[in-house]
């Protein structure tokens, strides 16, 4: 049985610390080159690419539409992707995007545990890019740790300056690009460069501006540690079966040294894999020793497995001693049983098919929306007046919606009411509603009704002839006190 270590202090902390004796409080991981790191400067690149460029695309959908392929208007109350556009009112969407990315990270735990914090989350994205600058200017590992403590020199100094400039200058770039999503991207970039744009665009700026400055450059293991809920989670819903990174304690132990473990195994005795040359741990961007078990820190990037590869290819011993393994063969190596991968089980089967079955539901449902749709609500004071002629007489707000780019006209009905009348409030029961846009409608239904009655509010497009309609109830004066 496995559990989830929160504290990731190596016992070994003191052998990490630079030459001249300096405690380094900060994580300082180490560069290193392998398949999974070329994946991560994959993922970097992609997901850098996707959120500069996509705010430029542009996508034609009517002479009154904007033009841009992702935008969220606040000033129209649409969120456009390509070609959907979601309405305030069809706020259900959001909430399927949001339970549909809720299920893909539950079934990417159940296959590789943290694999989306350790490539695709932007707290990781950002924070190696930061890294690759920091490295840039003041070196590698040995070189920044070296640094902490030493005297001051012009270079040093000259580095002190750049590189808090550099992380500044991405920094702008981030919250400039987010805003960009939120009015014409081309338009606003101008206005942003000759100072034309809004206060509160300068704002949003500055303030994406110093969350990333700061979250990447001085916060980036506290914030994958502690500040995001999902480590929090991971006790929960921690997968045995899921392929997360893992020290096979069982070839690796005991540890020693290459000449100490060739000694020991020829004179009978057991010697382990693991030289204990922590490079596993000097790379970790979160500072842990995956070899002590388990731990909620892990992002699962892999970088401790292509470290751990490069030591064991020198040595000319097998790769994967720390490796992308389930935690259920960790315990069968120890028993010396076959080991099994098991990717396809009934729990990621299952939530495959929820993933699947939810994409399809919304797809469905974004194909046969209708461009119309009508809402009402009952007046709620007074809910029914008797007119002097003995009819009854209730009030409803009657609203349509034309989501086409051309102006429509519309016949308003009333049925379900025998001898029931109706009466639009400054205006006849034909109107018109601008393309894009709502109209609100005030609307009074009489009818010699003396019992409560389900009635229905058609609106018939005039050109057409398709029809939305509403159901309502109509309530006698008795009913209403």
């Amino acid at each position: 049985m496995a559990t989830l270590d929160i504290s990731f202090k190596s016992e070994r902390a003191h052998l990490r610390q630079p030459k001249r004796g300096v405690i380094a409080e900060k994580v300082v991981p180490q560069s290193i080159t392998g398949r999974y790191r070329r994946l991560k400067w994959t993922a970097l690149i992609v997901c850098l690419a996707i959120y500069y460029i996509l705010p430029f695309i542009r996508w034609a959908r009517g002479p009154s539409q904007p033009d841009q392929a992702v935008l969220f208007d606040f000033e129209r109350g649409r969120l456009y992707f390509f070609f959907i556009e979601i309405w305030p009112q069809e706020v259900y969407y959001l909430t399927g995007l949001l339970i549909l990315a809720t299920l893909i990270l539950v079934w990417l735990n159940a296959i590789a545990g943290r694999v989306w914090c350790g490539y695709f989350c932007p707290q990781t994205v950002w924070t190696d890019l930061f890294l690759l600058v920091e490295r840039w200017v003041e070196g590698d590992r040995r070189e920044r740790l070296n640094k902490q403590g030493a005297p001051l020199s012009a270079r040093r100094v000259l580095e002190i300056g750049v590189k808090p400039a550099v992380w500044i200058v991405i920094a702008m770039l981030t919250g400039g690009a987010f805003i960009l999503y939120f009015a014409d991207a081309p338009t606003l970039l101008v206005e942003l460069a000759t100072g034309q744009a809004s206060v509160l665009s300068y704002a949003w700026v500055g303030i994406l501006t110093f969350t990333t400055y700061t979250l990447a450059g001085f916060a980036r293991e506290q914030v994958c540690t502690w500040m995001c809920p999902w480590p929090r989670l991971q006790g929960a819903i921690w997968d045995p079966e899921a392929l997360t990174v893992n020290y096979r304690d069982y070839r690796g132990e005991p540890r020693g040294s290459a000449k100490k473990a060739a000694e020991l195994k020829a004179k009978g005795e057991p010697a382990g894999d693991c030289v204990d040359c922590l490079q596993c741990v000097n790379v970790c961007p979160i500072g842990i020793d995956i070899r002590e078990g388990p731990n909620f820190a892990c992002i699962n990037c892999g970088l401790c497995v292509d470290a751990c590869d490069s030591v064991m290819i020198k040595l000319k011993r097998p790769r994967g001693l720390i490796d992308y393994e389930a935690w259920t063969n960790i315990e069968r190596g120890h028993r010396k049983e076959l080991l099994r991968r098991r990717i396809i089980r009934p729990k990621t089967v299952g939530l495959g098919l929820s993933i699947v079955a939810l994409m399809g539901v919304m797809g469905v449902s974004l194909s046969m929306r209708s461009e119309t749709k009508i809402t009402v609500i009952h007046d709620r004071n007074p809910v029914a007046v008797r007119l002097s002629d003995g009819r009854i007489r209730n009030g409803y707000t009657v609203r349509l919606y034309n989501k086409a780019d051309v102006g429509r006209d519309f016949r308003l009905e009333v049925t379900g009411l025998p001898g029931g009348s109706i009466e639009v409030i400054g205006d006849d029961t034909t109107v018109s509603v601008a393309p894009d846009t709502t109209r609100e409608l005030r609307v009074l239904v009489s009818a010699p009704a003396d019992d409560r009655q389900a009635i229905a509010f058609t609106a018939t497009d005039v050109a057409s002839g398709s029809t939305v309609a509403a159901q309502n109830t109509f309530i006698p004066v008795e009913g209403g006190h």
